[in-house]
């Protein structure tokens, strides 16, 4: 295994050495992507984006927390450093089709109750997700139920973008744009869309 992932690191250098000694000097990505750990779906081959031309993160149902300084801070970091240091100017949250994650938010029982160590609490940052789905898609199956809240995650997520102070100052000023997205790579289906959460700048008093 070891030889292969070198072989392909080789052959990838190897096919495009301009673009790789640019980028032995520094990195500008104009974007930063949140997409799920999934195996089944790669941000950088949804987007057709080559290296450099996004800041990844990548975890369970592609979720972002809401500022803490105490709780989930390599996310913080994450978009502390994209957002103040690398300058982004896009950002871009995507669920996908057949979510595991979404899946296990769903499953959570009502009273509570948990089975794993970690996952569960991972994936109730988007709680809120859930309780729409719940109560506006009540009448439909359990599958599509999922289906709705893989993109309402997504909202959610984009929601506690803004609890960051520089994500919405930022936004605020027109530097930044954040944007949802869902990959349906059963159906071949990408959606992007904005939200309109009709921002004011923080008022001093």
């Amino acid at each position: 295994m070891n030889w292969q992932l070198q072989k392909r690191e080789k052959h990838v250098v190897e096919k495009n050495p301009d673009l790789y000694g640019a980028l032995a000097k520094g990195q500008s990505p104009k974007f930063m992507v949140f997409a799920c750990s999934d195996s089944r779906v790669c941000p950088s081959h949804i987007l057709d984006l080559q290296p450099g031309e996004a800041f990844m993160v990548r975890n369970i149902a592609n979720m972002v927390p809401p500022y803490d300084k105490t709780m989930y801070s390599g996310v913080g970091a994450a978009i502390e450093y994209a957002v103040l240091h690398l300058k982004v100017e896009n950002i871009v949250v995507i669920g996908h089709s057949c979510c595991g994650g979404i899946k296990g938010l769903m499953s959570i029982p009502d009273d509570g109750t948990t089975a794993s160590d970690f996952i569960e609490q991972w994936v109730s940052i988007c709680a809120p997700a859930k309780t729409k789905v719940k109560s506006e898609y009540s009448g439909l199956s359990f599958s599509e139920q999922c289906t709705n809240c893989e993109k309402e995650a997504v909202n959610v997520s984009l929601g506690n973008l803004l609890t960051y102070p520089f994500v919405r100052e930022a936004v605020l000023k027109n530097t930044l744009v954040l944007k949802g997205a869902h990959y349906d790579f059963v159906n071949g289906k990408f959606d992007l869309w904005n939200l309109n959460f009709q921002i004011t700048p923080t008022l001093a008093v």
